[in-house]
């Protein structure tokens, strides 16, 4: 089992967008960042545990946990030129984008960036580097553990 995090504008899709959602299930489209592609297509797996997580914001932090619930498929929104993640280099023989899906286990107290920087524990943490600004990244087991336990 592999640990995530995945960061969301709160203004894009919410916490609560994802606890009123059918299921508490999305599919998560619209990456359009190779590094994160591949997490989703090559590495994550279905029971993967994932930290949901408020960026770009005021209080950006943890807000939940999901799971993965359904491994990487094409992503539906490259083929829809209808759509701001259209790709008209990508095709149905040959997508160029994935999604997993992820189901909402729960909501938790939110956990702001500033407390996560406030341990020791966590300064390798790749959220809280300098610079940033991938959309999907890995959680070390450790760290997933320190944080269930500061919940």
């Amino acid at each position: 089992m592999r640990y995530w995090l995945m960061k969301s504008e709160p203004c894009e899709f919410s916490i609560d967008d994802f606890s009123a959602h059918t299921n508490q299930t999305i599919a998560w489209e619209g990456v359009r960042n190779y590094q994160s592609r591949n997490f989703m297509r090559n590495q994550m797996a279905i029971g993967d545990q994932v930290f949901f997580y408020h960026s770009c914001c005021k209080d950006p932090g943890i807000m939940g946990v999901a799971v993965v619930s359904k491994a990487a498929y094409p992503d539906a929104t490259q083929f829809n030129r209808d759509n701001k993640y259209f790709d008209p280099k990508a095709t149905v023989n040959n997508p160029r984008w994935f999604n997993v899906e992820i189901t909402l286990v729960k909501r938790t107290r939110p956990i702001s960036i500033k407390e996560l920087r406030q341990h020791n524990e966590l300064s390798r943490m790749r959220v809280l580097q300098t610079g940033n600004r991938l959309s999907i990244t890995p959680v070390d087991p450790a760290e997933w553990q320190f944080i269930l336990a500061i919940l």
